[in-house]
């Protein structure tokens, strides 16, 4: 059985998640400054996330900032933001992101991911979980679930290998 280390801190909510004290620890913690990552919701957002994960060949990247918008509310407000049209905000849009950032990070590599569930990328895309994070933001706001997550397989042409 696999140690999975599980951390829960206070803080501040804030619309730029790295900006949060905790958040910013992790990802210096996590991130290797002379490796190869990328955040396809980079703020603020400017491009849709599947075409800007587009231009990254399979198993090219070391590590990926997976903070996309949290809820189908957020998503729609996000595109609408920067003149973009979004016909779907179903759990699909998701779904397409998490199979994207699979292939395109290398076997070992890394995916951090925010937002409101600890699924992270998942058994099934190849990852398997190092650690969770969680932010409390005390009041009515729910906490930000931070998923640390390793490549340990190796995916061709959709299929883990």
């Amino acid at each position: 059985m696999a140690l999975i280390i599980i951390e829960r801190h206070w803080a501040m909510p804030n619309k730029e998640t790295f900006k949060i004290k905790p958040i910013k620890e992790l990802i210096i913690q996590e991130k290797l400054d002379d490796k190869l990552w990328l955040d396809p919701f980079n703020y603020p957002f400017k491009e849709d996330a599947l075409i800007f994960l587009s231009k990254y060949k399979n198993n090219s990247i070391d590590g990926v900032l997976f903070d996309p918008p949290y809820s189908p509310r957020q998503l729609k407000e996000c595109y609408n933001s920067q003149g973009m049209v979004l016909h779907d905000t179903t759990s699909q849009v998701w779904s397409k992101w998490k199979d994207k950032i699979a292939k395109v990070i290398k076997p070992g590599g890394k995916c951090i991911s925010f937002g409101w569930s600890s699924n992270g990328l998942g058994k099934k895309r190849g990852f398997k979980i190092k650690k969770i994070l969680l932010i409390a933001h005390g009041g009515n706001h729910n906490d930000t679930i931070c998923v640390v997550e390793y490549k340990i397989n190796q995916i061709i042409n959709g299929d883990n290998y």
